[in-house]
C-alpha cells in the first residue's frame, strides 16, 4: 500500500498494555526511543527482559543475544544506549567483554552472582541486578540510565558574547579533497562496508566514515536512521510504502528494527 505523509494519521505501536506504571521515568513523548541490548546465555533470562522491556513505552529492544560476539556484531551495526549484560557466560565473560569495548553504553550488569559487583563497578556500570529481580528492581536500573542519558543543558553565551549558530554542513573528506557538505543538499547517506556514500542532487560523494558516527555527530531533528545501511533527511522524504521510503526516484528499505521509529517520527 502507498501513503503519503499527508495520509497517514494513524501511528502503529508495538507498545504493551500493564497495569502497572513506571514510575520517575522521563517523559517518553519528549525523548527519543532509548535503544537496548540484551546479552545472556539463559534463555529465560533473555526473555524476561525483553518481557521488561516491552512494557516501558519508552524503550526499545534492537536485540537480545546468546554471547559476548553475538553483541559485538549488534554493537557495531547499531546505535545502542543501554546494554544488559550478564556476567558468567562461555568462552568470555560479562566483564571481559565490558573491557574490550572502546566506546561503551550505558552498562546494567545482570547475575546470580554479587561478590562480582566490584569488577563491574570499577568499570564505571550504571547499575547492578542481582537475579532474580523483580519489575520494579529493573525500573530502578532503567531510570538510573536514563538520567545518565539526557542531554545537558548547553552553557549560555558568555557576557559581551554572541550565541553561535548551530553548524550547518558536515566536512566530507573524499577524492583527495575536503568538502564542506551542506545538511540541506543531502538526500540520504549508505553504508558500503569501511566507507560511507553521501548523495546529493549533484551526485554521490564516497568517504571513510562510520555511519555510526554520522548518526550522533547530525541534529536528530533533520536526520533519522532507517536501516542499519542508511540514515536519510527527515524533509527529503516523499513516501512510504510497505518497509520502503521514497526519496525522489530511489526507494530506501525500513530495517524491522527501525520501522516504528520511522512512521512515529516522519509521518
Amino acid at each position: 500500500m502507498l501513503v503519503s505523509r499527508s495520509q497517514l494519521h494513524q501511528k502503529p505501536s508495538n507498545q504493551k498494555p500493564s497495569n502497572q506504571k513506571p514510575s520517575n521515568l522521563l517523559n517518553h513523548n519528549t525523548m527519543k526511543p532509548i535503544r537496548c541490548l540484551v546479552v545472556d546465555d539463559e534463555e529465560l533470562a533473555r526473555t524476561l527482559l525483553q518481557n521488561y522491556i516491552g512494557r516501558v513505552p519508552h524503550l526499545e529492544l534492537v536485540g537480545a543475544c546468546a554471547n559476548p560476539l553475538e553483541a559485538m556484531s549488534v554493537l557495531q551495526q547499531q546505535s545502542v544506549d543501554v546494554l544488559f549484560l550478564d556476567i558468567q557466560m562461555p568462552e568470555i565473560t560479562g566483564i571481559e567483554f565490558l573491557r574490550t569495548l572502546i566506546h561503551k553504553p550505558r552498562v546494567i550488569l545482570t547475575t546470580a552472582y554479587a561478590e562480582f559487583a566490584l569488577d563491574g563497578y570499577a568499570l564505571d556500570v550504571t547499575d547492578y541486578l542481582l537475579k532474580p529481580f523483580s519489575f520494579e528492581r529493573f525500573l530502578q536500573a532503567v531510570n538510573k540510565a536514563a538520567a545518565h542519558l539526557q542531554p545537558r543543558p548547553a552553557p549560555g553565551p558568555a557576557v559581551g558574547e554572541t550565541e553561535q549558530p548551530a553548524k550547518d554542513y558536515v566536512l566530507v573528506k573524499a577524492e583527495h579533497k575536503v568538502h564542506r557538505l551542506k545538511l540541506d543538499d543531502i538526500l540520504y547517506i549508505q553504508s558500503m562496508r569501511e566507507y560511507v556514500a553521501f548523495y546529493t542532487p549533484a551526485g554521490r560523494l564516497l568517504a571513510l566514515y562510520s555511519l555510526k558516527n554520522l548518526e550522533t555527530e547530525l541534529p536528530p531533528e533533520r536526520f533519522i536512521r532507517i536501516h542499519k545501511s542508511y540514515i536519510v533527511a527527515i524533509d527529503k522524504i516523499d513516501t512510504l510504502e510497505g518497509n520502503l521510503v521514497h526519496i525522489g526516484v530511489e526507494k530506501l528499505p525500513i530495517g524491522a528494527s527501525y520501522r516504528d521509529t520511522v512512521v512515529r517520527r516522519v509521518f
